[in-house]
């Protein structure tokens, strides 16, 4: 399995895993949502997996179900995205970000205004 580090450019399989992950290195104040955009080239950004930051309650969009997993380790301020059984179709740059919202689902983040983006983004490009 391929951890990239963060901030890199990584190249990957169809059908292969990898995890990659962000430091949340600054305060966030009142943050009880962190999640995982993509932005594809061209595209807008898409929220991909959003979990409360207790870690409760991870909601995915409909096309990574039951192959991404979000996962943070709060003593690190670090976020992580397992991708598995991936697909040419992940491919994009991928965020990591934190808000305060009501609810805390990936269909919430198309709020996108209300997230702090952390990082410079991993890019991942799934070859068939």
């Amino acid at each position: 399995q391929v951890q990239p580090v963060e901030g890199a450019s990584v190249q990957a399989e169809a059908g292969g895993s990898l995890r990659i992950s962000c430091s949340i290195s600054g305060p966030t104040y009142g943050s009880n949502c962190m999640g995982w955009f993509r932005q594809e080239e061209g595209k807008k950004h898409e929220g991909v997996a959003a979990v409360y930051s207790n870690g409760d309650s991870a909601t995915y969009v409909d096309s990574v179900k039951g192959r991404f997993t979000i996962s943070q380790d709060n003593a690190k301020n670090v976020l992580y995205l397992q991708m598995s059984r991936l697909e040419p179709e992940d491919t994009g740059m991928y965020f990591c970000a934190t808000a305060h919202l009501p609810f805390c689902t990936v269909v919430a983040m198309s709020f996108r205004d209300q997230f702090e983006f952390w990082g410079q983004g991993t890019l991942v490009n799934v070859s068939s």
